[in-house]
């Protein structure tokens, strides 16, 4: 695309997209007919579909259109002390957790390196726009990172290459996609990795996130140590509570013996359920969420309650589904 202009028009072009976030039309530093020819030549993968906010802007919900029509979601979440971008690395997901409304819609397809990164750098414009700099990157939007594996190590390496995002501010999310979690081990990189666990024991678990039935708990945990030897970094464990399902203390103390049980002990971050069309069962009361946490730092576990961001516009964890019909999944327990 560049082939015939000077290598400096390469730097131009690297430093204005990812740099300056500007789109092509924007890059004056070169010429309007080269401008126009790379725009013709590199058109955005991601059309803008619609653009949700709440929590007074501080929460912006980007609805995408991809080639081919699949839809994705990505969400733009400003804190005073960082900014951070939760990317969607599939449209729709084939994991099928009854709880999440993004596995109640099923999957469409895989997302390509450039989508991903592209979610990242159109959520960084708008953050510029209020005078804000993306500063974290968790992968847990629409889709599950570890099952499109060669797609998510790709981004990871563009946003920590190009828009200089350090390893310890990218998060990549798994339900326990075991070989998965072997090869990140294997990474150069050290990327923070978080668990969503759900359920501390394999029969809840089989139930709540159908995966468990290919990678059961103990396989699970013998890939978490083995991340962590290798790469030294926090693990966390994702803990969606869900009244009267995995919130109670027997439960709490299956989740701590697991947490204690890694060579670093994880790090436990408890969701209240957030609501999705087809899952009736409510997420835990606060006060309970509360008892939960106090219970697992008594016995020995660092556990943070997080803060829901976005649900009335279905843009916090669990609710993207960009705008596909969900199932209504039957609770067998």
């Amino acid at each position: 695309m560049l082939a015939g202009e000077p290598r400096f028009r390469v730097d131009q072009v690297w430093t204005g997209l990812y740099e300056q976030l500007a789109p092509i039309e924007e890059l004056t530093t070169l010429s309007k007919s080269l401008r126009e020819r790379l725009a013709a030549e590199l058109p955005l993968s991601l059309t803008s579909a619609t653009e949700r906010v709440s929590d007074d802007g501080d929460t912006v919900k980007f609805l995408w259109t991809l080639e081919g029509g699949a839809s994705i979601e990505t969400v733009l979440m400003l804190y005073p002390e960082r900014a951070t971008v939760c990317v969607s690395t599939q449209a729709g997901c084939a994991m099928a957790c009854g709880f999440c409304a993004t596995g109640q819609a099923g999957f469409t397809r895989q997302l390509t390196v450039g989508e991903i990164v592209e979610q990242v750098v159109r959520a960084s414009q708008r953050a510029k726009a209020v005078g804000r700099r993306v500063s974290n990157v968790v992968f847990m939007g629409m889709g599950e990172p570890l099952a499109n594996d060669v797609a998510t190590w790709g981004a990871v390496e563009r946003l920590h290459q190009a828009l200089g995002l350090s390893a310890r501010h990218l998060t990549l999310s798994t339900v326990g996609i075991v070989p998965g979690i072997r090869r990140l081990a294997e990474r150069p990189l050290p990327v923070n990795l978080a668990v969503s666990l759900h359920a501390a024991n394999d029969e809840l678990r089989d139930e709540l996130v159908p995966i468990n039935r290919r990678y059961p708990l103990a396989m699970l945990m013998e890939a978490c140590t083995e991340y962590l030897l290798a790469s030294g970094r926090r693990l966390s464990f994702e803990w969606a509570l869900i009244d009267g399902v995995n919130d109670r203390r027997s439960d709490a103390r299956e989740l701590a013996g697991l947490a204690r049980s890694l060579p670093l002990h994880a790090h436990v971050n408890l969701i209240p359920l957030n609501p999705t069309p087809g899952y009736l069962t409510r997420g835990t009361r606060m006060p309970e969420v509360r008892a939960f946490r106090d219970l697992l730092e008594s016995l020995g576990v660092n556990a943070t309650v997080r803060r829901t961001r976005g649900s009335e516009i279905d843009a916090a964890c669990g609710q993207l589904a960009a705008g596909q019909p969900v199932t209504l999944q039957p609770r067998s327990r």
